[in-house]
């Protein structure tokens, strides 16, 4: 599978990674995904510290044991559970990244995480003190770079001026066109990547639509979204699925270096990653498709 550079740091990823999220509490169902992206050349995984309580990240971690080397190894930090594990709270304090990357590595089973980033973030934040400690990991070798997780505009404006992030990870779709109003081209223009996390919309951009229906998404109403899958199901050919157009779409700007739909069984999977073996989108498919879709906007943190 094709690999690009994130942002400016000498990690590769595969243009189609595995988002983690969804692989669920079963471990067997899960390492078997797991497993099978690394046999279809997936090298990139991302997990967060928030998902399953920790479980999430542990699942990852012992499934990979003994393929390290082979993987781009991503997680996240920021949100911090309570002690009765009721909820969890906002904490981007150094103390606190410094303390909790250890719990990550530990889970995780390795010495080091290839790209380690702030689970969300407001312009309220330390964000000094919060670069301080990345930067600071990335000293001591815990990390070997760093990123955010954010859709809000002032909050990656602020990260791309006062830090040395080599990714942002940002919801990104066809039905999400929101980081193309701005924050595409910010990232192209200072050698830093985007990380399209639901590519698929929680796969309503898929065929599944037609057996299950649609459902409102963002600007869209459930019948809106059926009209747009038809259109694309019309702009498809018997080497394209709508599911491997949508992961097209976000991989054509060349800010994005990778789409990261999740998976919660093989097949799907192994249909996602094929998106790879396709042909990109013609510059023709790709105004079609925007002409159809909206240019949505973010509304809030300006």
């Amino acid at each position: 599978m094709k690999k690009n550079q994130l942002g400016q740091s000498d990690l590769y990823v595969t243009e189609i990674g595995l988002g983690c999220m969804t692989l669920g509490t079963d471990e067997d169902k899960a390492t078997r995904i797991i497993h099978e992206a690394l046999d279809r050349g997936v090298n990139f995984f991302d997990t967060a510290d928030l998902y399953d309580y920790g479980q999430n990240e542990e699942i990852v971690g012992k499934a990979l044991q003994g393929k390290r080397d082979q993987v781009i190894l991503a997680t996240k930090v920021g949100n911090r559970w309570n002690e009765n594990k009721d909820g969890w709270h906002w904490d981007p304090s150094k103390a606190y990244i410094k303390e909790a990357v250890k719990e990550s590595l530990r889970r995780l089973r390795t010495d080091y995480i290839d790209l380690y980033q702030l689970h969300g973030g407001t312009i309220d934040d330390p964000i000094d003190e919060t670069i301080e400690a990345f930067e600071e990991l990335k000293e001591e070798g815990w990390i070997r770079y760093y990123g955010i997780s954010s859709i809000r505009p002032n909050v990656i404006r602020e990260y791309v001026k006062r830090s040395n992030i080599v990714s942002v990870m940002s919801q990104y779709s066809i039905l999400d066109r929101r980081p193309e109003e701005e924050t595409l081209s910010l990232l192209h223009q200072n050698g830093i990547s985007l990380i399209a996390r639901g590519p698929v919309a929680k796969g309503l951009l898929s065929e599944r639509v037609f057996d299950n229906g649609a459902a409102d998404y963002l600007d869209y109403s459930a019948e809106e979204v059926q009209e747009l899958v038809e259109k694309l199901k019309g702009l498809t050919d018997s080497n394209r699925s709508i599911t491997q157009t949508a992961l097209r779409y976000t991989l054509a700007h060349p800010a994005v270096a990778t789409a990261i739909p999740g998976a919660s069984r093989p097949e799907q999977l192994i249909h996602n990653v094929q998106a790879g073996d396709v042909a990109g989108l013609t510059k023709d498919e790709i105004e079609k498709i925007r002409s159809w879709s909206k240019a949505n906007h973010y509304q809030q943190h300006r």
